[in-house]
């Protein structure tokens, strides 16, 4: 096998396991408060310092178009999850603020998601998860 080759085995195993674990745990969000976009944003609002996050940030972490971004944060915003301000710093960017109801859901949300991850990712011994965790932020050149 070249080396092309396994490359592209790699990569298309590597979507392939992503893609099937995130269809088993998308139903951890039936019935829920809050949709998986939205869990998104929170995530990354609610693990920022004060709970405060630029929006350039939020957007760079989700896997939609920005323009989509702005009005999904625009909803959660008259849901009253999180607030929406000027960034001080840059004139054009925004700065968003997890709620207090909105880190509550979230924080609901994620006690249990974090259950359902542990569970499918419990098929890896800790040495297998370090080398995955290894790997992948290699590949995001982190």
């Amino acid at each position: 096998m070249t080396d092309r080759q396994l490359a592209l085995q790699a990569w298309e195993s590597l979507f392939r396991a992503q893609h099937e674990l995130f269809a088993e745990m998308i139903t951890d969000f039936d019935g829920a408060d809050i949709t998986q976009a939205e869990y998104d944003v929170l995530l990354t609002v609610v693990r920022s310092c004060d709970m405060t996050a630029r929006l350039r940030d939020v957007t760079a972490n989700m896997l939609i178009s920005q323009p989509s971004v702005s009005r999904l944060v625009d909803r959660m915003v008259s849901r009253g999850l999180i607030t929406k301000a000027a960034d001080p710093e840059d004139g054009r960017g925004s700065l968003l603020t997890a709620t207090e109801d909105g880190a509550r859901t979230f924080r609901v949300l994620a006690t249990s998601h974090g259950r359902s991850i542990a569970e499918k990712m419990s098929k890896l011994d800790a040495d297998e998860l370090a080398t995955l965790l290894a790997l992948t932020e290699k590949l995001r050149g982190l």
